[in-house]
């Protein structure tokens, strides 16, 4: 068939025309796949944002993680209208098993949300690097899951002598300020950490150091202690008993604590002491002073001396507020010039050693703050300071065996440190 030249090139024309519409829409399909798969969502400053794409889904739909840090003055209720979520989510989270623990929320804490278009999915609370809390979304409820991950535990050590205090020693050997009132706490019933420590006094003190993914996230228990104080030495070493409860005890198994704190509060000093012969700085007389006064700030807490009954709670001119507790057939104690007495303290209720009772103040006849103490034997005032307290419930027999191997490997530790220090100042 014969086609006239001017038909071929009209022909030409038309088919490349054709090939270059071709190739242009299959570069416009390639370049549309490359966005739906780059797809990037803008986040507020605050957030930072995390899109998984779903290829079957709408752009409506993104799944999008909002990482949030709350910061001083933050509510529950603030941080998730920040965040686009309703206060019908906050009430549904507040309600499920975990949801009390969103009412302590502190600056520094974690929130992680999980959202699907503008749903809330998941929310995960981290109130440190080793406890977290993650709410599902079930339909219009959440459920919630606690997770408590397992640190690694590196057993280490420590040794100071002292100067001027505890604290001060502590410092310089590197332990933080909680580990240190931790060795005090094991070894109080012993020895008085105001009055009695002296220059040169010295401990050792074996502890654990928590460590997850490689980063250290805190401190673990005191495995095992000594104390030299005023040229005596005082060992301690931890214990789980038969009943679940971790204490201390000697290494002959003999309970660290005893039935009676020393001093129920922590205080500066010692305003007035023990003295049947005392002048009274307010009436002006020769009277006894058949108790300890502790100079403290006021609203420092008061503590049960020990497990007891309250026989009285109440105030008069002399006293002010003061408590009264019989611990047993033949102890007493007494607490005076209160500045108020701790929730739910009345007359009839029982409590616990180290319960807080009350509150130091300057109620009644009295100059200034502080708590006076009174400790009785059989209705006989005593010295608290000196008086020989009873012990509390050591191993039993039956359980040293147990107890003997499960704290020898601390101890063994214990002692080859403490022995190693003589060596190491020599040198």
């Amino acid at each position: 068939m014969h086609i006239p030249r001017l038909h071929k090139q009209l022909i030409l024309v038309v088919g490349g025309f054709l090939i270059l519409v071709g190739l242009s829409g299959l570069g416009e399909n390639t370049h549309q796949a490359e966005l739906d798969t780059a797809l990037v969502v803008t986040a507020p400053p605050q957030q930072q944002t995390l899109v998984e794409t779903d290829q079957t889904a709408e752009a409506s739909e993104l799944r999008v993680e909002l990482v949030d840090e709350v910061k001083a003055g933050d509510s529950l209720a603030s941080i998730f209208l920040r965040n686009g979520f309703s206060s019908r989510d906050v009430h549904e989270i507040t309600r499920t098993e975990h949801g009390k623990q969103l009412a302590e929320i502190f600056p520094g804490h974690r929130l992680a949300f999980t959202k699907l278009g503008n749903t809330l999915e998941t929310l995960t609370y981290s109130t440190d690097r080793l406890t977290s809390y993650t709410f599902h979304r079930d339909g219009d409820q959440f459920t919630a899951i606690k997770q408590v991950f397992q640190p690694d535990r590196v057993t280490t050590y420590k040794h100071s002598s002292i100067d001027s205090s505890l604290f001060v020693a502590s410092q310089r050997a590197g332990l933080p300020d909680n580990l240190t009132m931790r060795l005090a706490q094991i070894f109080q019933w012993d020895i008085d950490f105001v009055l009695d420590i002296r220059p040169g006094d010295e401990f050792f003190v074996l502890f654990e150091e928590l460590y997850f993914e490689g980063e250290f996230v805190g401190y673990g228990d005191i495995l095992a202690a000594e104390f030299v104080n005023q040229g005596r030495r005082y060992r301690a070493v931890q214990y789980q008993t038969q009943s679940g409860r971790k204490d201390y005890f000697t290494p002959d198994g003999i309970s660290m604590r005893k039935a009676f704190l020393r001093a129920p509060v922590e205080f500066s000093k010692i305003s007035s002491r023990f003295n049947m012969r005392r002048l009274h700085p307010v009436r002006k007389t020769v009277r006894p002073h058949r108790g300890i006064d502790y100079a403290a700030p006021i609203g420092t807490p008061i503590l049960a001396a020990g497990d007891g009954r309250i026989n009285t709670a109440t105030r008069n001119r002399a006293n002010g507020r003061y408590i009264i507790i019989n611990h047993g057939q033949q102890f007493v104690t007494k607490y005076l010039h209160l500045s108020k007495f701790a929730r739910g303290i009345k007359a009839g209720k029982r409590v616990k050693q180290g319960q807080v009772i009350g509150y130091v103040g300057a109620t009644g006849l009295v100059t200034g703050p502080h708590l006076h103490y009174e400790f009785l034997v059989n209705g006989v005032h005593m010295n608290p300071r000196t008086v020989a307290l009873p012990k509390a419930k050591s191993i039993a027999k039956g359980e040293l065996p147990k107890f003997a191997l499960a704290t020898r490997q601390h101890m063994l530790l214990l002692t080859a440190f403490s022995q190693q220090m003589p060596t190491m100042a020599a040198e």
